[in-house]
C-alpha cells in the first residue's frame, strides 16, 4: 500500500528509567524525550486526564524507533505480569546484530539474562531472546548468510 512507512512502536512501563537503561546498555541510542498531556492526548488514547513521560530510543542507525512511556495519570495498575514467550499479544521485538554472543555478554554484564538459549536457526540466523525489565524481550539475530 502506498504512503505507509514504519514510524515507531510504543511500550508502556512502570519504571521509565529502568526500561530506557536496558536499551541503552545494549547499544541503543536515546533520540529524545517529552512529557505529554492535554485534551488532544485524551482524545487520541481514549482516557481523561492523561499525563505521561516518554523517551524515544532507536538502533544506532536510526531505525526501529521505540517510544517508551510511563503514565503518571491516570494512575496505572500497580501490578503486571512477566509473561512467557508464547502469551498472546506483542511479546518481543527483534533487531539484527553483528555478533549475538557479544550482545549477550554485554547484556549479562548489565544484569540482564537470556529467556532461553542462543540457537542456530537453520544456518540462517543465530538467535537469542534477552529479558529486560518488566518482561520486555529483545530478540537479537545475527545473520549467518554470506554478505550479511
Amino acid at each position: 500500500m502506498e504512503g505507509i512507512t514504519f514510524d515507531h512502536m510504543g511500550f508502556i512501563v512502570h519504571d521509565l528509567d529502568a526500561a530506557v537503561q536496558f536499551f541503552l546498555d545494549l547499544g541503543f541510542v536515546r533520540r529524545g524525550s517529552a512529557e505529554v498531556s492535554g485534551r488532544w492526548m485524551d482524545r487520541v488514547i481514549g482516557l481523561d486526564g492523561a499525563h505521561a513521560k516518554m523517551v524515544m530510543v532507536s538502533a544506532p542507525d536510526g531505525s526501529g524507533q521505540m517510544e517508551i512511556s510511563q503514565f503518571m495519570e491516570p494512575a496505572p495498575a500497580a501490578d503486571y505480569q512477566v509473561l512467557p514467550s508464547n502469551a498472546h499479544g506483542l511479546r518481543h521485538i527483534a533487531y539484527q546484530v553483528k555478533d549475538v554472543d557479544a550482545v549477550v555478554v554485554k547484556a549479562a554484564a548489565a544484569g540482564y539474562g537470556l529467556v532461553g538459549e542462543v540457537v542456530n536457526y537453520g544456518d540462517v540466523f543465530r538467535l537469542g531472546y534477552i529479558r529486560g525489565p518488566e518482561g520486555l524481550i529483545l530478540e537479537v539475530a545475527q545473520p549467518l548468510w554470506e554478505g550479511a
